[in-house]
Formats: C-alpha cells, sequence, structure tokens
C-alpha cells in the first residue's frame, strides 16, 4: 500500500504537471509520435493491402512483407537507425516526426498488421457479391470502395487497432533516443532505479493504450454499418478464417 500511495503522490504533484518534464509535455510527445508513426504507415500499408486484395494478387508479397517486420525487433531497429541519422531532432517538414530513428521503429511496427489485415478483408470479400457488383455496371474502383471496402472494414479497423495500440506502448523506448514521450519516466527511473517513477510511468502508457483502443473501437462502430455488426459479420468472420487457414495468414480479426 506505501508503494502505491507513492504512486499516486508521485502522479499528483504539481512539479509532474509543468514543465517540459511534466505529464501534459511528455504525453503531447506520446502521442504525437504514436499520431504521425501510425497515420503515416496507414498511407503506405493500406493502399497496398486494399489494392491487392481487390486484384487477389501478390497476397504472397503482402504476407511475407508483414512477416517480415513483425519479425523485427524494434529496439533493434531504433539502434540501427540511431547509427544512421543519428539523434538530433529532425527539422522543416520532418519536424512533426521528432526523432526520425524513432518514426522508423515505430512505422515498421505499425506496417505489419494494417497491411496484413487490409488484404485479407478484400480478398475475402464473397465472389458472389463482387460479381452482382461488376453485373450493376460498377467499375473496378466503385466495387473497391462501395461494395469490398464495407464488407472488411471491420478487419481493417482491427488492423489499425493493433497497430495503433502496439505503436502506444512501444513508443516508450523513443526516450531511449532522447524523442521525450511517457517513456521518459520508464528510462529515467530504471537508470536511478526509482520503481515508483518506473510504475508510474508504465501505468500512464497502459491507460494511454486503453484509451486508444476503446477511441478505435468506438470509431470502427461508427463506421461499420450496422448489418455487419451482426448476422453479416458472422459470415463475413467465417470466410476470413476460412482465407486465413488457406493462406496461413497471421492477420487480426476483430
Amino acid at each position: 500500500m506505501d508503494f502505491l500511495r507513492d504512486v499516486a503522490n508521485f502522479l499528483t504533484a504539481s512539479e509532474q504537471w509543468s514543465g517540459p518534464e511534466g505529464i501534459p509535455t511528455l504525453l503531447r510527445e506520446h502521442v504525437q509520435l504514436t499520431v504521425v508513426s501510425v497515420l503515416i504507415a496507414a498511407l503506405v500499408a493500406l493502399p497496398i493491402g486494399l489494392t491487392l486484395g481487390h486484384r487477389r494478387r501478390g497476397g504472397a508479397i503482402a504476407i511475407n512483407v508483414a512477416n517480415i517486420g513483425r519479425a523485427l525487433p524494434a529496439l533493434a531497429l531504433l539502434i540501427l537507425a540511431v547509427q544512421w541519422f543519428g539523434i538530433s531532432d529532425p527539422v522543416g517538414i520532418l519536424a512533426p516526426l521528432q526523432s526520425i530513428p524513432a518514426f522508423i521503429a515505430m512505422f515498421a511496427l505499425a506496417v505489419p498488421p494494417m497491411l496484413a489485415n487490409a488484404y485479407v478483408g478484400v480478398a475475402s470479400v464473397d465472389d458472389e457479391i463482387r460479381e452482382s457488383a461488376r453485373g450493376m455496371g460498377m467499375t473496378g474502383w466503385q466495387v473497391l470502395t462501395r461494395v469490398e471496402l464495407p464488407v472488411a472494414l471491420p478487419l481493417v479497423m482491427a488492423g489499425v487497432r493493433t497497430a495503433a495500440v502496439a505503436v502506444v506502448a512501444t513508443a516508450t523506448l523513443a526516450a531511449k533516443v532522447d524523442a521525450g514521450g511517457l517513456g521518459r519516466y520508464i528510462v529515467d527511473g530504471f537508470a536511478v532505479q526509482d520503481n515508483v517513477k518506473v510504475f508510474a510511468g508504465g501505468l500512464l502508457v497502459a491507460l494511454l493504450a486503453v484509451a486508444v483502443e476503446l477511441s478505435l473501437a468506438l470509431l470502427q462502430r461508427t463506421l461499420v454499418s450496422p448489418g455487419l455488426r451482426t448476422s453479416g459479420e458472422r459470415a463475413v468472420r467465417q470466410g476470413q478464417r476460412d482465407l486465413l487457414e488457406r493462406a496461413g495468414v497471421d492477420a487480426v480479426l476483430p
């Protein structure tokens, strides 16, 4: 109980809520790195995954790229990026990245689940639905955006949620390259063996991860058609599971 009291006192102390080492500043840095990394990763991964799924070609490429990305340890990639780019603050158009090495590591972490889920989600849409849409005179782009994407959206959003939560948790490593974020408490706490500071930093990161997951879950519920949340969704999930089993794909079902 004394330990938890110390943590509460640490989090409620006035000095923790102001200045460059305060919770608001570190939270802003953590959120900025997460948002920028996930957004840019989505701009790269989702179009590729959706296109490959629509064409039902290149699935092996998408899956192999995703698996390679999962196999790369974020810390190892962060260290390599430091050797290439250093730890100086980016300037100009790159300033929102905060730290190029940290961004590279988070970008590589975010791409695989979004790429795999986007591909599987679109590729698993029933052939009869596609043919019906084409029979109505829809172009390939219209089939993708009006038919396939709405059906695949639960799985696509599951990939985005997985990527976002993973980046929130792993962005604590950014403090190792002086990129700020809530990981600052964890890194500094370990350096001076301050368990209260380490626990407080981990607690703040966990709460942020939960908040991100709930926010994206609410966004998904808003975007997904009500019909796909009930019986339609069960049918879609079964088709997706069948495709995953045949292809050996490691994607995250919602």
